[in-house]
């Protein structure tokens, strides 16, 4: 694996999201951004199929992993926009075009508010387990999976006791229940997150309703969708590539909502047979 370091000067977007570019300098750019508890290393598995002739741009988004915590603001934070403004940030510092811009979970939202603020750097978004709501909406019909008392909950039981919160809630995203060393290392990345910064980020992800924003994403969009995903609930990931103007829906052949650590190979595949210029 060959890594070629951006130069990371005080202060700016590199050294903040501690910046890793790897591969190809040559290549194709691809933008990897993680979902809510983990950090950039959530990628290891998938990295060797995608290094090769790629140039792999990751990060650590505000409040994980190697994030300067001095430049952690609330309420840039308190909503996806914050998150957003980041990664067209990193890609404005390092004059990155033609961005094939990777996010999972939640992270499938920002990447999508970020191409809406900077479409001439994006060339395609890949959508890994995403939902644009995950609460339930009466009025419309929707299924987001879960109930606004489902979310109160969640979000009070992870300001009253963080590690316990943790314990519950990852092997259940990470699904997989016959391999629980995954959900156990999810386990262990969602406890390296500062509790304060986790709860904002949290209450960002479910509290946020992206379906008419989809509507305006004009950059050409692959949803990849697992089975048995007990956050991105198949009503919901289908929503979102109905909503896309420009979609494709993937279906992989993988289960729960982490398949670039459970099924690394299948997703890596998905992603390289969907790149833009492929036949």
């Amino acid at each position: 694996m060959t890594t070629h370091p951006t130069v990371e000067t005080v202060g700016t977007a590199a050294a903040r999201h501690r910046v890793r570019v790897l591969g190809d300098p040559a290549g194709p750019v691809l933008l990897l951004v993680h979902g809510f508890g983990t950090d950039q290393h959530a990628w290891d598995r998938v990295l060797p199929a995608l290094l090769d002739g790629h140039r792999v741009v990751l990060l650590d988004q505000a409040g994980a992993g190697g994030f300067d915590p001095a430049a952690y603001d609330r309420e840039r934070y308190s909503t996806l926009d914050g998150y957003a403004a980041d990664l067209v940030a990193v890609c404005e510092e390092l004059d990155l075009h033609d961005v094939v811009v990777v996010g999972h979970s939640v992270s499938s939202m920002i990447a999508a508010r970020a191409a809406l603020r900077a479409p001439e750097r994006f060339a395609q978004v890949v959508m890994v387990a995403p939902s644009a709501r995950y609460t339930d909406d009466a009025a419309t019909g929707y299924e987001g999976g879960f109930s606004d008392e489902d979310v109160a909950e969640l979000l009070d039981s992870l300001d009253h006791n963080y590690l316990s919160w943790t314990a519950t809630v990852a092997p259940m995203l990470m699904g997989n229940a016959d391999r629980p060393e995954l959900g156990e290392e999810f386990t262990g990345a969602m406890r390296q997150l500062h509790p304060g910064t986790a709860r904002d980020f949290a209450r960002a992800t479910f509290t946020t309703d992206s379906r008419e924003l989809l509507t305006r994403v004009s950059t050409p969009t692959v949803v990849l969708q697992c089975r048995d995903d007990a956050l991105a609930v198949d009503s919901a990931v289908r929503e979102v590539a109905a909503r896309l103007p420009h979609a494709t829906l993937v279906a992989l052949d993988a289960s729960g909502h982490c398949p670039h650590v459970s099924a690394p190979a299948a997703t890596a595949a998905a992603v390289l047979a969907h790149l833009p210029g492929r036949p």
